[in-house]
């Protein structure tokens, strides 16, 4: 039973982003070598750089760079700099 539980458990906490990550927002881009390097600097540098490479408004760059403080926007923001998304919510800035 125990088992049972954890593995539900764990699925359900592993199919939490899903939705996130299904572009609901914004459009996608195409996954090319500059966007590859760019998710890399917003996981292991700073959120915000990875846009900045994409070519993003400022408004994208500073809200990525400032909500990188928390340490979950990292993942979020290397995401969104692999598949060079444009646009997003709150006025095209996440």
């Amino acid at each position: 039973m125990k088992k049972l539980l954890l593995t539900t458990i764990a699925l359900s906490m592993l199919a939490m982003p899903l939705p996130a990550m299904a572009g609901t927002h914004g459009t996608n881009g195409h996954v090319s070598g500059r966007s590859v390097g760019a998710a890399a600097l917003s996981l292991l540098i700073w959120p915000g750089l990875g846009q900045a490479v994409n070519d993003q408004k400022y408004d994208k760059n500073a809200t990525h760079a400032i909500l990188g403080l928390t340490g979950v926007f990292r993942i979020w923001s290397c995401y969104d700099a692999f598949v060079d998304r444009q646009g997003g919510v709150w006025h095209n800035r996440i």
